[in-house]
């Protein structure tokens, strides 16, 4: 199986080409996500009715990736809080950052601040790194439209790392198993029949990594402990929303 994920062009520190804003050098998890739910075949996004609470739940677990927000369970849910001082470095944790700056706060209230404004600049940054191409044009050659499709091969090397984890039972590393878990929390996990089958055995695995279940490398880990608590609770918010 590749490990070859980086992305096709390494942008300069401070880029703020195609609105992406500052940018790391790595792609961040939030990004990982929208690729994946990205499909090549339509040109459109999977799960939109409920992607604000996934990709505000990716943008929490990636400040917890960098050691810059910390959870802590109470009795019905978890409260998370900024951690370090100094900038974050990319521009996409920015809002999420200064929310939590102000003070603690629940897991799903701070999905439910930041999530809405994010898939705009998330799709601005896969396209500034070349991992999706949108084409502007006009439809019946007067209403403006945008087509969205892949420009890298970076979406195919995720998907064999969710395929190993959910179809050959592999146990996935901590990035993995946060996108598998949001990607099934979803609902949009039959979608992707055609990369990964869809069965009772993928069903019951989404959900073991919903739960938090990411094996137990990541159950000694302070940073993935926190990810999954983060994860966990954003797949709860994200579940209490109709799929229509």
């Amino acid at each position: 199986m590749s490990d070859d994920l980086e992305p096709q062009a390494e942008p300069e520190s401070g880029t703020t080409s195609e609105g992406a804003g500052r940018m790391s050098p790595e792609p961040l998890l939030v990004e990982d996500t929208l690729l994946l739910l990205f499909q090549p075949d339509s040109g459109t996004i999977a799960g939109e009715n409920i992607l604000f609470y996934v990709l505000g739940g990716a943008v929490l677990a990636d400040l917890a990736l960098i050691g810059r927000v910390e959870a802590e369970k109470r009795a019905l849910s978890t409260r998370v809080e900024a951690s370090g001082d100094g900038m974050v470095p990319d521009s996409l944790l920015d809002p999420a950052w200064a929310y939590l700056s102000e003070k603690p706060r629940g897991v799903q209230t701070v999905l439910a601040a930041i999530g809405p404004e994010l898939r705009g600049p998330v799709l601005d940054r896969l396209v500034a790194r070349g991992d999706l191409n949108r084409t502007e044009g006009k439809t019946l050659g007067i209403f403006p439209s945008t087509k969205l499709s892949l420009g890298s091969e970076r979406r195919a090397a995720l998907m064999e790392r969710v395929r190993a984890a959910l179809v050959d039972g592999e146990t996935p590393d901590a990035r993995t198993a946060a996108s598998i878990a949001l990607l099934s929390a979803s609902g949009t996990l039959p979608q992707f029949h055609r990369e990964i089958p869809w069965s009772g055995d993928v069903y019951t695995r989404g959900k073991e990594l919903e739960r938090g279940d990411w094996g137990a490398a990541a159950a000694s880990s302070a940073v993935t402990r926190t990810m999954a608590a983060i994860i966990a609770n954003s797949v709860i918010a994200a579940t209490m929303l109709p799929r229509a």
